[in-house]
């Protein structure tokens, strides 16, 4: 019950906060390509900027519009003290992700390339700045979190600022979120809607223990116990 496929149409209507830095993510990780004989390449500009997250932020919102869903794009602050470790722990294995995919590109290794890629993306601030400009170009309102976008996107669907939140991050269901929207991929595809509530009720378990749980499981802020999650 917790977990639906719903179409576009049904969120006509309704404003959904939009986790902006997991989106540009995605975005740069889905406009690589690989060509044999050509080598890694990525959506720029005519002086070789990465544009592929400003073409995602676009179209993503353009569906949204067309489909009736206002979307607020929320970006991510300082990030918290406590994520620092795990920051990182990111940087090395970005490092060395990097290390691995020149010696694919060397070896002209297809499989290795795309392994190895979407490891390496870096997000700039300049990038960060661009889309924030694109999105208030397009007229829409962008919210700079104080800390980390999903937890600040989590609290305006709490306040019923709006629906929900739309994210592949699950941690939005642990900071409460009431719907998740998975999947945006495209207008002819439906959503997936996690409906937090349900969750608590079908695993019987209150708000707190919930946390418990997923804290328990690993998460960003600490670490896990060996073997478990």
């Amino acid at each position: 019950k917790a977990i639906k496929e719903i179409d576009l149409k049904a969120l006509t209507g309704y404003k959904v906060a939009c986790d902006a830095s997991m989106s540009i993510y995605q975005f740069l990780i889905s406009t690589q390509g690989y060509s044999k004989g050509y080598g890694l390449a990525e959506l720029t500009d005519k002086e070789g900027n990465l544009t592929g997250h400003l073409v995602g932020i676009f179209n993503r919102s353009i569906m949204l519009l067309e489909n009736g869903i206002r979307p607020v794009w929320v970006f991510d602050g300082k990030p918290p003290e406590m994520k620092m470790k795990l920051l990182e722990q990111r940087k090395t294995r970005k490092m060395e992700a990097e290390e691995k995919l020149n010696t694919a590109i060397e070896a002209d290794n297809e499989e290795d390339i795309k392994k190895y890629a979407g490891q390496t993306v870096r997000i700039t601030k300049k990038m960060i700045d661009d889309a924030k400009t694109l999105v208030r170009c397009l007229g829409l309102p962008v919210i700079e979190a104080p800390s980390e976008a999903e937890a600040q996107c989590t609290e305006l669907a709490k306040a019923g600022i709006v629906y929900g939140v739309a994210s592949e991050d699950m941690d939005c269901l642990t900071f409460g979120a009431p719907y998740l929207l998975k999947g945006f991929n495209s207008k002819d595809e439906p959503v997936t809607q996690i409906k937090l509530e349900e969750v608590l009720k079908g695993l019987e378990v209150t708000m707190d223990q919930f946390i418990d749980i997923c804290i328990l499981c690993g998460c960003d802020y600490t670490g896990s116990i060996q073997n478990i999650g």
